[in-house]
Parts: C-alpha cells; structure tokens; sequence
C-alpha cells in the first residue's frame, strides 16, 4: 500500500511539475494561425490595420488582414487587392 500512494504522489507530482514549466517561444514550432477560407470581396483601406502572411508550413498560402474591429480575415495570396495592401503597408513600415 505504502508503494503505491508513494508512485501516485510521484505520478502526480511529475505531472504538475511539467505543466508549471514555460514553454519557450524559440522552441515552439506550431505554425500560428492558419486560414482554410479565403474571401474575395476587399475592403476600404482605412479599415485594415494590419495585414500578414500566413506561416509557410500552412496548407493554404495567404494573407491575413486584421480590420480595425479586430476582425481577421483571410485572402489568397494571388488575390490582387491583399498583395496590393500587403506591399502598400510592408513598404509604409520601412
């Protein structure tokens, strides 16, 4: 009896120690947020106030555009407006 409350209490400990460990940013490899859907209608400019790439291990390539309302949506990256308003604010930043 006393073995095993002895390999429970260490099993339990294991398992709360490993979930009060950081995960480290650089060693994360989960490709962030990916779009399965893509729209095709654009927007005013003066609603976008960001726009990024999806990470390259995602299965559909394409950008993604936050509105002003925190909205986010997703457009191909052959879409002519998104690849319009990517290099309009890429190139505004620097």
């Amino acid at each position: 009896m006393r073995t095993l409350c002895f390999t429970l209490g260490l099993l339990l400990l294991t398992a709360c120690c490993c979930n009060a460990m950081p995960k480290a940013p650089q060693y994360n490899t989960a490709p962030g947020n990916c779009c399965f859907k893509v729209s095709t209608h654009s927007l005013p400019l003066k609603r976008v106030s960001s726009i990024t790439k999806t990470h390259s291990s995602c299965l559909k390539q394409a950008f993604i555009v936050k509105t002003i309302k925190r909205r986010q949506i997703c457009y191909s990256r052959t879409f002519q407006w998104a690849m319009d308003v990517y290099e309009q604010l890429h190139n505004k930043r620097h």
